[in-house]
């Protein structure tokens, strides 16, 4: 995947990547992840994204030829800044600190780019043309492994009994509700949802309630 990733770029054996050109490429993937999001592929079109980005569509086209690219791009970049908190569980970690980590980075992914969650939501919701073959190899195989992570701590009696895969599954429903679902959920708190304070008593709040069902009895 990290190849298409760099199409549009300099290909083999020409001149790496300028710090310029990096820049450039940020800004276009910044923008369809907000397009993207907001209207899905079909609905998202180059100019939309060149006039977000502040650039010209030519400009935009050197750097991706095909809006196709561009999508496959954006969620390159968003699985895999998913995936870091995930890959990071160790098995020599505490337990419940290992996962209060893990909860923790995804809550603040919802709060700080509910956009990718919501760019993700539309893909799968879509039968997930673009990365059906990433769930079915990369993603199969870290939950597997993370999931033998955590029935070793069940056998070692350091969680409760628990289905490792489902609570991944729990995990991610509940951190990416607050993203997937924020109107629902402002039709519902109103003003309490802007507050200081609203982010931390939502994650203690989901923190308490994972945690507490997992810790040994």
């Amino acid at each position: 995947m990290d190849a298409k990733a760099d199409e549009g770029l300099a290909s083999a054996g020409e001149a790496p990547v300028t710090r310029i050109q990096g820049i450039n490429r940020a800004l276009i993937l910044d923008a369809a992840l907000e397009v993207f999001s907001a209207h899905g592929f079909r609905g998202s079109t180059l100019d939309e994204i060149a006039a977000k980005a502040g650039m010209s569509k030519p400009n935009l086209l050197y750097y991706f030829k095909r809006k196709q690219d561009i999508y496959e791009a954006v969620l390159e970049a968003t699985l895999d800044a998913w995936l870091a908190p995930l890959e990071a569980m160790a098995a020599d970690g505490d337990p419940v600190e290992e996962l209060r980590r893990y909860i923790t980075a995804k809550l603040a992914m919802s709060a700080e780019k509910p956009e990718a969650s919501r760019l993700f939501v539309n893909e799968i919701l879509a039968g997930a043309p673009v990365i059906g073959p990433f769930l079915e190899t990369r993603l199969r195989g870290l939950v597997t492994e993370k999931a033998a992570i955590i029935r070793g701590w069940v056998t070692e009696g350091r969680l409760a009994p628990i289905d490792p895969v489902h609570l991944i599954f729990a995990i991610w429903a509940t951190t990416q509700h607050y993203a997937d679902f924020d109107v629902q959920i402002r039709a519902i708190l109103g003003r309490e949802v802007g507050r200081p304070g609203f982010r931390e008593q939502t994650a203690q709040a989901v923190l308490s309630i994972i945690l507490n069902g997992v810790k040994p009895r």
